[in-house]
């Protein structure tokens, strides 16, 4: 059995344990005696809202989390390397760090921090339980923000240095429980984080709504995985400003949200104004594995979205994919050095809220030395089209010219489109099939690059980028150049815990 305190005001009430959150040895790790966990369930009570307001040191094992759990301003929650938790479904259990809040979930290669489902193996679905949501005190564009998904937080503030804890070596599974309609937990959700926080090897696998979204912040992420989720990959909102670099985006052909499914979807917010800071992300190295070519009954539209035994029926509705990526409502993302296959659409920059070609033309918004390949078109100017057609309003088009965005995409330093994904030499980039790998080959387009090609612009000009010969998320097919090796899963459904 495996206990540990957490002091919740409820439970207080209904106990005999009185501990001071003022008293001079309020940084000492509490007796495991004074339990709050029984018999491995983090929340045994399982009431909804349930609050952390002690340091205190989450020991090697695995536990039932019921609820939401919070992590009060002032407190730190740290959980040791090789633990595993199970998120509780009926209570849509998730963890949620608190603007002032840290937690050290700091697990390693060997032994990574697994969220999962505490449903049986076989029986797991994309939002069994809610997520992990980390807030800080960094800036974003939009004041004091409610966090997406419903937990009574909000974040905000004005210290991009802000330090919400350390993230690393971790898993997220089969999260994303819809609290209401349209009202999903994301798998890992940054609110206004800042940039002295550590986040690095995290992968979010099965999720019910986007793997990973920022709204406003700075912090910074590296080693990335999205794997098989219904919505969008890396969503990117208010004002988000951090660096990224070494991520990896894997579709599965038969899971899309009926918002429609993106690699990158990014806004500077939801209005399109001109809010500051910008959105203005920073990305290199990133691999986006899309829908088309995994399934050969796959063909692009609508029909074919059935999900089958991955359908959770809890209400989330399956829709269709877009794009790789999707940059409007005046954000200014920018990505190098990065490669994208097999998506309906390559980019859409739409001007439907916002004036995001402006700022592509501009060079506000910069797309370098990216590679397409195996798309249906290379460009789109309006959400929800698969039409290569000019517009510059987001709603009426001229399909007599190309779109802004194919015309843009191809005109850029470095950029190409391949017709077939062959034509990249990956090593076996069908997620479907056994023993998939996203690596190149030896003498694929992708590799016999120069560091000074690939990290020419300034905004890559700095120590946080590992400046590297090639595109996209790995050197290699090796298992020495594999990032993933090790901590990732790539199978969850089946594994015992």
């Amino acid at each position: 059995m495996k206990i540990f305190r957490v002091l919740s005001m409820l439970l207080a009430a209904t106990t005999l344990l009185t501990v001071s959150s003022c008293n001079d040895e309020e940084n000492e790790e509490p007796d495991p005696e004074d339990n709050i966990v029984v018999n491995g369930v983090i929340n045994p009570t399982g009431e909804q809202d349930f609050y952390i307001r002690e340091n205190y040191h989450l020991k090697k094992g695995t536990y039932v989390m019921k609820g939401w759990c919070y992590v009060e301003e002032g407190y730190t929650l740290t959980i040791d390397p090789g633990t595993v938790i199970k998120g509780d479904k009926d209570t849509k259990a998730a963890l949620i760090i608190k603007p002032g809040g840290k937690a050290i979930i700091q697990g390693t290669k060997e032994e990574p921090i697994i969220f999962t489902s505490a449903q049986a193996p076989g029986s797991r679905r994309p939002g069994d339980w809610g997520g992990l949501i980390i807030c800080g005190k960094a800036k974003n564009n939009n004041g004091t923000m409610p966090i997406e998904g419903g937990p009574d937080v909000t974040h905000r503030g004005d210290n991009d240095d802000d330090n919400s804890g350390i993230y690393s070596y971790i898993r997220v599974e089969f999260a994303g429980y819809p609290f209401r309609t349209d009202k999903e937990i994301n798998g890992i959700t940054f609110g206004s984080v800042g940039r002295g926080t550590q986040a690095d090897h995290l992968q979010v696998s099965y999720c019910n709504d986007d793997s990973f979204e920022w709204f406003g912040g700075s912090v910074n992420c590296k080693y990335l995985v999205s794997y098989h989720s219904w919505d969008d990959e890396f969503d990117t909102d208010n004002g988000f400003s951090g660096k990224l670099q070494f991520l990896l985006s894997v579709r599965h052909p038969k899971i899309a949200d009926t918002s429609l499914s993106n690699g990158f979807e990014s806004d500077n917010n939801k209005d399109g104004s001109t809010a500051t800071p910008y959105t203005s992300p920073v990305f290199s190295n990133v691999t986006f594995i899309g829908p088309i070519g995994q399934d050969p009954d796959f063909a692009n539209t609508t029909q074919y979205i059935t999900a089958g035994d991955l359908n959770p029926n809890n209400g989330s509705n399956l829709g269709t994919f877009q794009a790789a990526m999707q940059i409007r409502r005046n954000s200014r993302l920018n990505c190098f050095n990065s490669v994208a296959v097999g998506y309906p659409v390559g980019l859409i920059l739409d001007n439907d809220k916002g004036t995001s070609q402006t700022w592509a033309t501009n060079r506000d918004l910069k797309l370098n030395n990216i590679v397409f390949a195996g798309m249906t078109i290379t460009g789109s100017d309006i959400n929800k089209s698969w039409e290569d057609a000019w517009s510059e309003d987001g709603k009426t088009s001229d399909p007599s010219r190309s779109s802004f965005s194919t015309q843009f995409f191809l005109a850029q330093e470095g950029n190409a489109s391949y017709e077939s994904i062959s034509d990249l030499m990956l090593a076996q980039p069908n997620s479907l099939e056994p023993n998939a790998s996203y690596g190149p080959l030896s003498g694929s387009p992708l590799l016999a690059k120069t560091t000074a090609e690939l990290f020419s612009d300034a905004l890559l000009n700095d120590s946080f980028f590992e400046k590297v010969d090639y595109i996209g998320a790995f050197k290699s097919n090796v298992v020495a150049d594999d990032w993933t090796a090790g901590w990732c899963n790539f199978d969850p459904q089946n594994t015992v815990y």
